[in-house]
């Protein structure tokens, strides 16, 4: 019987995007199902809170520290370990479609030709191994990549310069005229990355992307074991759907995110409690995330504003949920659905308004850190009892996860074990604790941080760097406040927590991250 693997992931979704997360906007009734079939992991972590570093964690399997990714424009080694290649290794067709963000969106085919690599096809990139044998990039025999724009030379871009040229300007421009990140309000209330976009539907990276996966998958044979990355670029920022799907979602109607702080006041007065890089990236004076526009000041976000952005992040999540449910549908027609393992993720998330702030940085809390994650396991491989897994698992299990689908053994480069089916599993199998990573140099700004969640706790160490003296930090128990709110780093009353918490992450982060430890200072 065929082994076959449907990865699908988006960009930059939130947990309470879908409604079996208990989201009650954006209709999501093809992930739904999924959830329903299966298990659905309520607290699901990724390993860094940007793309490149995540998705390079997705592939290998190792935290950031391993596989070398510590922020975006850091590309990942060509030779670096991939579990595509070893499911190609063992007879997998293999294919990646849509947003891969291995290596700089603007140059993606750069590392090629410093590696000597053959192009054999335009969708088919093959490098030399040790032994002469040439292998597919990263172990994808079929590539085509897409982004959230139609810049550069993704095949999503080509393929709009070829056949809708009009539609390129359409879009957001994601660049100023000064190549940085563009700050440009608009849409009704002049919120930043917001745009009416005039392109048809059908031209939109989304449908793209559906279409092209389902084109690939109608090729392959009914005995082919195989393996289907499925990568949309939204809800990522730019915000800028079709306007013929603005109907979807009026933001008039929305309420406002229950993380939302309305009293300004209030609002400072949270941020001054977290270490200094929040309340100086909410004045403008302190940007440390290269996707924040320079330019744009979070203070002066509106309510009207932040109602905006959801309502468009609501239409591309239910644009994505189609996508999904025609490539579902596919293969319902073929026969092969209970064949197949679905898994469901992001790479991270998105602040929408929360803690008055857009986009993402070095900030991990729920609003980037609680991550939507599903696996519908093949109804014809294994008989597992759909299931909801409260227990903290990290993307890190995600690589070890596939080898365990594909009957292979777990790979002795990962550096977590499988996904479990329930809580009972889960010690077991060691998912006792979850580790996050950040580090960014930008504009002459330093910030690092290592994070821990485990059971409800999440503690949060500040590295020395341009704001920081490595004393500083944020500790955050879920149950008592869902909002991360009140942050007990400096409380007395719970040093003996958070120093254990500290002791317990130093000792399993990789050896590169524990060095630079943070915090032995007194509260």
């Amino acid at each position: 019987m065929p082994r076959r693997i449907l990865f699908i992931t988006t960009d930059q979704q939130r947990y309470d995007a879908l409604g079996c997360n208990g989201g009650d906007v954006a209709r999501t009734p093809a992930v739904d199902e999924l959830a329903r079939e299966g298990i659905r992991y309520t607290r699901a972590i990724p390993s860094n809170v940007v793309c490149m570093p995540s998705r390079s964690t997705m592939l290998t399997g190792q935290h950031v520290a391993t596989h070398g990714v510590w922020m975006n424009g850091v590309a990942l080694p060509v030779d670096a370990p991939s579990i595509a290649m070893d499911l190609w290794r063992n007879g997998y067709r293999t294919a990646l479609i849509g947003k891969a963000h291995f290596e700089p969106f603007l140059d993606p085919f750069a590392l090629f030709t410093e590696n000597s690599l053959a192009t054999l096809g335009e969708e088919t990139l093959y490098r030399e191994a040790p032994d002469g044998r040439l292998e597919p990039h990263r172990g994808f025999e079929h590539l085509e990549f897409a982004t959230h724009n139609g810049m550069g030379p993704l095949h999503y871009a080509k393929w709009l310069r070829e056949n809708h040229p009009e539609a390129i300007g359409m879009m957001y421009p994601i660049l100023n005229s000064q190549l940085q990140v563009n700050e440009a309000g608009g849409g009704d209330t002049g919120a930043p990355q917001v745009k009416h976009n005039p392109m048809p539907r059908e031209w939109y990276h989304t449908d793209w992307v559906a279409d092209r996966a389902v084109s690939w998958l109608d090729r392959q044979d009914n005995d082919d074991d195989w393996f289907c990355w499925v990568s949309f670029p939204d809800p990522h920022h730019a915000w800028d759907p079709p306007m013929s799907e603005l109907h979807r979602v009026h933001w008039l109607d929305l309420d406002l995110p229950a993380g939302w702080v309305d009293d300004p006041v209030e609002r400072e007065r949270i941020l001054a409690t977290k270490p200094a890089h929040w309340l100086g990236w909410y004045h403008g004076t302190f940007v440390s995330n290269y996707e924040a526009p320079a330019k744009w000041v979070p203070a002066t976000l509106t309510a009207d504003q932040v109602r905006e952005v959801n309502a468009m992040v609501h239409i591309q999540n239910e644009l994505v949920d189609e996508a999904i449910a025609r490539i579902i549908a596919m293969l319902r027609a073929k026969g092969w659905y209970d064949d197949v393992d679905v898994v469901f993720t992001t790479d991270h998330g998105e602040f929408q308004g929360d803690f008055g702030l857009l986009f993402k940085g070095p900030y991990h809390v729920d609003s980037l850190m609680r991550l939507p994650l599903i696996w519908r396991p093949a109804p014809s491989r294994t008989k597992v009892t759909p299931a909801t897994v409260d227990t903290p698992v990290g993307l890190v299990s995600l690589a070890a996860t596939f080898a365990d689908i594909a009957g292979l053994p777990q790979p002795t480069y990962t550096e977590a074990q499988r996904l479990p089916v329930s809580d009972a599993e889960a010690p077991a199998l060691g998912h006792e604790r979850v580790l996050t990573e950040w580090d960014s140099v930008l504009f002459g700004k330093i910030v690092s941080l290592r994070t821990i969640t485990r059971g409800s706790w999440v503690c949060t160490a500040t590295l020395p760097g341009s704001v920081h003296d490595g004393t500083d930090g944020e500790l955050y128990n879920l149950v008592d406040d869902p909002l991360q709110h009140v942050n007990l780093w400096h409380d007395p009353s719970h040093r003996a927590v958070r120093d254990d918490l500290l002791d317990d992450m130093w000792r399993n982060l990789p050896a590169a991250s524990s060095p630079r430890r943070a915090c032995d200072a007194p509260v």
